[in-house]
């Protein structure tokens, strides 16, 4: 089963009083710069600081009370983990959230915070797959999976219909690589005659990789500062992806630091570098935005303080 344009909307009724509708954001500073009129859509400013909160209450109260007695599991660098944490307290149901041993600190902490129990892993792939399965071998709890999930999907996608309603006329909109709100991002933007580019690191190109191969890369080792884009696509993701997505552009960590800097003292807005890698792209390829209306994702703002990357180049 795959998500649809109907499943975001009866996404947006379902989640409606349950996360924020978040605010759109300007800068002339910053458009100055970039040579185009940027609209950022503040997911930072969601529930548990990232847009990860839609697709988490969209999956968990679309359950029957009766199915949930168990509770839900997933794995998660962070920010789903949280999300699915908190989904769950809602429904009064307990949380197990697989964790790679790498993940920040500080989203481990949100974590935990909503009471979910944590389960670390290795970092990779397979062994996160893996855990998780045992996970729910023993607890029976329901999986609701990171970005392969419709439920996910279709919940992800209310940001980018939201974005839609809150600017007009948009020609474009930049979108993190993570799976599930590029997907939903896409499912929105075909409906309105709307460009969807997605922002991807260099140390963690998957998408970048499937899409021109025209096959979905399933394994490869990350290497990036965007800890929430290290995933691989789904199936689900890259099927709704492949036909309606116009590009993605690959940036070096370093770019996505220094539009992480932009956007923390131009705009006075805290965001993690997997939100800021999307200005990255706008800023890097001046050309492709030149004169248009572009909407940007900030996609998260749960940062470690004791960690912040500005200063990595002097070390």
């Amino acid at each position: 089963m795959s998500a649809s344009y109907r499943d975001v909307l009866t996404a947006a009724e379902r989640i409606s009083g349950r996360v924020h509708r978040t605010p759109v954001l300007t800068s002339t500073l910053l458009d100055d710069a970039a040579g185009a009129s940027l609209y950022f859509k503040c997911e930072h400013l969601q529930k548990v600081g990232a847009f990860k909160a839609r697709g988490a209450v969209n999956a968990v109260f679309s359950l029957d009370e009766s199915v949930i007695k168990q509770g839900f599991a997933t794995h998660s660098s962070g920010n789903h983990g949280a999300a699915l944490a908190r989904a769950a307290q809602l429904r009064q149901a307990p949380a197990y959230i697989v964790v790679p041993s790498n993940a920040p600190q500080v989203k481990q902490d949100a974590i935990a915070a909503y009471g979910a129990e944590i389960i670390l892993c290795e970092p990779t792939l397979p062994d996160r797959e893996a855990t998780l399965a045992a996970v729910i071998e023993r607890t029976g709890a329901v999986a609701v999976h990171p970005y392969d999930d419709p439920r996910v999907i279709a919940g992800q996608g209310t940001a980018a219909l939201e974005l839609i309603e809150q600017v007009a006329g948009l020609d474009v909109i930049v979108v993190p690589v993570g799976g599930g709100l590029l997907a939903g991002t896409c499912l929105v933007a075909e409906q309105v005659g709307v460009n969807v580019i997605a922002a991807e690191p260099a140390g963690a190109d998957d998408a970048y990789r499937s899409l021109v191969s025209g096959r979905r890369v399933t394994e490869h080792m990350p290497n990036t500062i965007c800890d929430g884009l290290q995933t691989t696509l789904g199936a689900r993701n890259f099927d709704i992806i492949q036909p309606r997505l116009e590009q993605v552009m690959v940036m070096d960590d370093s770019a996505t630091i220094e539009a992480m800097r932009l956007i923390w003292s131009r705009m006075k807005q805290v965001v993690e570098p997997s939100a800021a890698i999307a200005l990255a792209a706008v800023m890097q390829y001046p050309a492709r935005f030149a004169g248009q209306r572009v909407g940007l994702m900030l996609t998260g703002g749960n940062v470690d303080l004791e960690k912040l990357p500005f200063d990595r180049e002097h070390e």
